[in-house]
């Protein structure tokens, strides 16, 4: 029985997507939606891609669209492990974490350990 392992390059894919994705998550968190300085300027009116991805990400995890979007990305992987669903599941947790859906996030990362102990899907 072969279990469901990304290779090293699908691996080293894997750790880029999700520090990028946790790092653009603290930048949005930290440097523009809760500085009141830019809260203020956004609010105000100015229209900068920072507003924009400030309204954006406050509009998404006000609804944890992070956190289900993850859970669902991470139970399809359960079922068939797939290298692609596990980056998608794994971004969208990486900002779900640090963008206030920690618990779906969380639930999310613990399905994506539980598929690396799932039987590879066989290529047909």
């Amino acid at each position: 029985m072969k279990l469901f392992l990304p290779s090293t390059r699908a691996t080293i894919w894997l750790l880029t997507i999700g520090f990028c994705s946790l790092g653009y998550a603290l930048y949005l968190r930290y440097l523009a939606i809760e500085q009141s300085s830019v809260g203020l300027a956004c609010d105000g009116g100015l229209n900068t891609w920072l507003c924009a991805s400030r309204k954006t990400a406050i509009a998404l995890f006000t609804h944890s669209v992070f956190g289900w979007s993850a859970v669902a990305v991470a139970a399809l992987n359960l079922l068939r492990p797939s290298v692609v669903l596990f980056a998608v599941a794994l971004a969208a947790a990486g900002f779900g974490i640090v963008l206030y859906n920690v618990a779906l996030s969380a639930l999310a990362i613990a399905l994506l350990v539980l598929s690396l102990a799932r039987r590879a899907p066989e290529s047909e």
